[in-house]
């Protein structure tokens, strides 16, 4: 199926856009948003001074309490190959989310049968990005052999998750110890944990970078000379004007910034294209130099 042929089923609640399609030469990528988390604003940077912190948010137009975050997940056709990148939070697991959890309901508007889908990528294990595939019924709808790649270093991480050095609000640490819990329990048989790196499918490289979690990992789409990186949690929407602040999920937060302002260099200099889990959507842009931080630069939208 080619994924921008996608049928379109139109819903009076669906009025706003909730996915997006690029080629990168002969890959089909389908950017889906999963909705929006609304969490407060510290935790965005929580090492930064909140005179700082409240007139970056000011500079942006966002509000100082709280405001919504993008989810996104991206499907990917690779040859013979239907990919999901992440699967969204699912079921609201009691933290006051209701607007996110989407992303099913929206592969089944976009005409994407879950059956069809050969391979899951998590770049991480967090809840909003595991969530998707724990909702009663799911499982039974998923291919029997579909295969599960994850960093080795993520599984093991979640046997005994460390918090220290994040900064969630309440309900969240236990919450993410249980969706990873229970999807290790679901679908352990189908995981095939990597070291560093893995080809998922022609073109299509998933890479541990470590930092937001032990075993986060990026994935880049590559084609006809054109590339895509889809940088999971690596990257926030704060991270270009100050790749330094630490976000409250990071579990490394040093190390994720080492991260952050390694990938943006990288992608600086490689013109390439960039989409993010908690950019807004469609999440589909450059990342220009900015002195010693970096400016993001969306593509125009192409319809």
């Amino acid at each position: 199926m080619n994924l921008h042929n996608a049928s379109i089923a139109a819903k009076p609640e669906e009025l706003v856009p909730s996915r997006y399609a690029v080629r990168i030469g002969d890959i089909d990528v389908l950017v889906v948003s999963d909705g929006v988390l609304p969490l407060p604003t510290t935790m965005l940077a929580h090492n930064a001074d909140p005179g700082v912190r409240a007139a970056w948010l000011n500079e942006m137009f966002l509000p100082q309490d709280a405001f919504d975050w993008a989810l996104n997940a991206v499907m990917v056709r690779s040859g013979d190959k239907t990919i999901l990148i992440d699967a969204g939070l699912g079921s609201d697991p009691d933290l006051h989310l209701p607007r996110a959890g989407q992303l099913i309901r929206r592969l089944e508007a976009a005409g994407i049968d879950l059956s069809s889908v050969t391979d899951l990528i998590l770049t991480h294990m967090h809840m909003d990005h595991v969530g998707g595939l724990l909702v009663d019924g799911v499982k039974e709808r998923l291919h029997k052999d579909l295969r599960i790649h994850v960093a080795a270093a993520e599984v093991k991480f979640w046997e005994a998750p460390d918090f220290t050095h994040t900064n969630m609000p309440q309900g969240f640490p236990d919450a993410l110890r249980a969706a990873a819990k229970q999807f290790v329990n679901m679908y352990g048989s189908q995981i095939r944990p990597f070291d560093e790196q893995c080809e998922v499918a022609p073109g299509v490289i998933v890479r541990r970078t470590g930092g937001h979690t032990p075993g986060h990992s990026v994935v880049r789409v590559a084609s006809g000379g054109e590339a895509l990186t889809f940088a999971g949690d690596a990257v926030f929407a704060v991270g270009f004007d100050q790749p330094e602040w630490h976000n409250g999920f990071e579990h490394d937060p040093e190390e994720a910034a080492r991260v952050r302002i390694r990938l943006l260099r990288e992608l600086a200099e490689s013109g390439e294209l960039l989409v993010a889990t908690h950019m807004p959507f469609p999440s589909v842009g450059h990342v220009a130099a900015a002195g010693d931080a970096f400016r993001w630069v969306p593509v125009f939208w192409d319809y």
